[in-house]
């Protein structure tokens, strides 16, 4: 049975309480960036004032700020055609830029339960998190996602793999538990970290459940047939951005790309 608004409030404060006797997870940046999730030093200027332009769509459709909130637009897929294109990069990266936000709290998410790179890097990767959630039907996803030294930011790492986890992201306890992620915080926005869209089946289960699906394209190496295909599996989805990561043929202030549409991707330069 539905647990009542105001049991959720008593389950997200005891869920609050045991995450501030937690320790903070430490954005080592040092580890972040060696593992290519933060560009280098001299770039974090540049970078921060790109990820400003990319949120800022993101952010109203999320939060209704001058347009019609989104369904379920606080939950952000962020995907990729193939591997190696910088969606886990850009998944840090915003996941960092909204937490900046003076009235937003963040949760990023690894959903890339088959190659969890965040919860691996993070020291993580052995972690109860999302897949436990799913798995065990008594579980509260509150109480496994950890705060991390960055105040307004948490983080869910993937949990324990699972050959079912098809199974698990694609199960209506998936559209539940996503659902009161945004439910137990009206200021809250849920960052994933997903699988590459046409390697694996889990990145189609959390199609369904995003409010907003942001696509990274590898500038001058992914293949536009690749790109459309991608675009193929999320067809009919009401709200798909566009960033094109590491490009080199605009201007030296822009390296990032970025559209926004509605039913479909369309693009736009930052």
């Amino acid at each position: 049975a539905e647990v009542d608004a105001t049991q959720q409030s008593v389950i997200a404060a005891a869920a609050g309480a045991d995450r501030e006797r937690q320790p903070a997870v430490v954005l080592e940046r040092g580890a972040l960036r060696a593992a290519g999730l933060l560009p280098p030093e001299q770039e974090m200027d540049l970078l921060a004032r790109q990820y400003r332009k990319i949120k800022h769509s993101l952010v109203a459709q999320a939060m209704g700020r001058g347009v019609p909130r989104a369904p379920k637009g606080y939950l952000i897929m962020i995907a990729s055609a193939m591997p190696g294109e910088g969606k886990s990069f850009t998944a840090m990266n915003l996941a960092l830029s909204l937490a900046l936000e003076k009235d937003l709290r963040v949760v990023l998410v690894d959903a890339d339960v088959a190659k969890p790179q965040l919860s691996q890097v993070l020291g993580l990767g052995a972690a109860p998190g999302l897949l436990d959630a799913l798995r065990d039907v008594t579980a509260d996803v509150e109480s496994l996602i950890l705060p991390t030294d960055v105040p307004t930011l948490s983080f869910l790492p993937a949990g324990t793999d699972a050959q079912d986890a098809t199974e698990l992201l694609s199960s209506s306890r998936m559209e539940r538990l996503t659902r009161l992620l945004g439910e137990r915080d009206s200021a809250r926005i849920v960052v994933f970290d997903s699988p590459p869209l046409l390697q694996t089946t889990e990145s189609a289960a959390l199609v369904r459940v995003a409010g907003q699906v942001v696509v990274v394209v590898h500038a001058e190496s992914t293949p536009q047939p690749v790109v459309l295909d991608a675009l193929k599996v999320l067809e009919g989805h009401p709200a798909v951005s566009l960033v094109l990561n590491q490009s080199t043929r605009t201007l030296a202030s822009s390296y990032y790309y970025y559209g926004y549409g509605s039913g479909r991707a369309r693009s736009g330069t930052t």
